[in-house]
């Protein structure tokens, strides 16, 4: 129940003794690769990274991880200088893609123990630009490292559930990681009465990031902030699907629908079932990432929020259950 798309290495991926049912060789858009497998069930991918077109253009890679579910991908990576610095395979981390070796023995340690973000963290290493405003008006830029996965949530129809889905997404995930929420220019955390919920504004979330580098992960309800949103490793877009949320949403801006294309789309509060969502996805030209189902905050173990944090690549045994 595997599937192959090889090129340089196809030789070294046909010794893998593993089952495949499908196999592809040769060079791809990644519009191919996706039209080919997003509908196919596959238990893994193993993905020869010189089999993508451009592959050294890291919005190729982003596309893709958008497009399949990384989790089951494993990226045998080339030994171009490019992909396989420090800098593109922390990039790979921000984008969800865990999974990636040089060679065989890699992959099939991959194959039977996939990796979490837990396994691959310490191999991001990003630097984030902090403004700091000083006395006489001027700004200095401090350059910090931040250690912590930064996951950014964002509303694009009106009150679309951001704050409540980082306050549950903490709620499950801090059984087991060192977490903490941020709300960028509200204040809505403390209706919550909860430690780790911390509120700060546009200007300061530099500074707030930086100084709580020392938890695994970082949950940002960006709200309208450019600077929250810059800063978080990946973001997640909630859209409610109900008529007078989305006809609300292109009235404020005609180009939203393009802006979000190529972006992890969360339906929230969606009562839509899968002909639903694919009727959705027709109709508005976006992929949806999941279809989160209305929440029920006052319950631990929400299996649509774990659910969801297994899609965004944190450790299916490591989430509470």
């Amino acid at each position: 129940m595997n599937v192959i798309v090889s090129n340089k290495y196809q030789a070294m991926l046909e010794t893998l003794d593993i089952d495949i049912i499908k196999s592809l060789n040769g060079e791809y858009e990644v519009d191919e690769i996706v039209k080919s497998f997003s509908n196919f069930y596959f238990q893994r991918m193993i993905l020869d990274i010189t089999a993508i077109k451009d592959y050294k253009d890291i919005k190729n890679l982003q596309k893709l991880s958008i497009s399949l579910d990384m989790n089951k991908v494993i990226l045998l990576l080339d030994d171009s200088p490019e992909s396989t610095s420090a800098e593109f395979l922390s990039k790979l981390i921000s984008m969800g893609i865990y999974n990636f070796t040089k060679n065989a023995e890699g992959i099939m340690y991959l194959y039977n123990s996939p990796n979490s973000y837990r396994d691959v963290a310490h191999l991001q290493q990003l630097e984030v630009e902090v403004p700091v405003p000083q006395a006489q008006g001027g700004t200095e830029v401090i350059h910090t490292t931040s250690g912590a996965r930064i996951l950014g949530i964002k509303s694009m129809t009106k009150e679309g559930g951001a704050t409540t889905l980082a306050y549950l997404m903490k709620k499950e995930l801090e059984n087991n990681y060192t977490v903490a929420a941020i709300e960028v220019d509200k204040r809505d955390f403390i209706f919550f009465n909860t430690k780790e919920l911390i509120s700060t504004t546009s200007n300061e979330i530099g500074n707030v990031i930086a100084k709580n580098n020392e938890y695994e992960v970082l949950i940002v309800d960006i709200n309208g902030s450019k600077s929250a949103e810059a800063l978080c490793h990946s973001v997640i877009y909630l859209v409610e699907p109900s008529t007078i949320k989305l006809n609300r949403m292109m009235m404020i801006s005609s180009r939203v629908l393009s802006d979000l294309r190529d972006k992890r789309i969360v339906l929230t509060k969606s009562l839509l079932n899968s002909t639903d969502v694919s009727e959705f996805e027709y109709e508005s030209g976006l992929k949806v990432f999941y279809n989160l189902p209305p929440l029920d905050d006052r319950v631990s173990g929400n299996p649509d929020v774990n659910k969801l944090l297994i899609r965004l690549g944190f450790d299916r045994q490591q989430v509470s259950e």
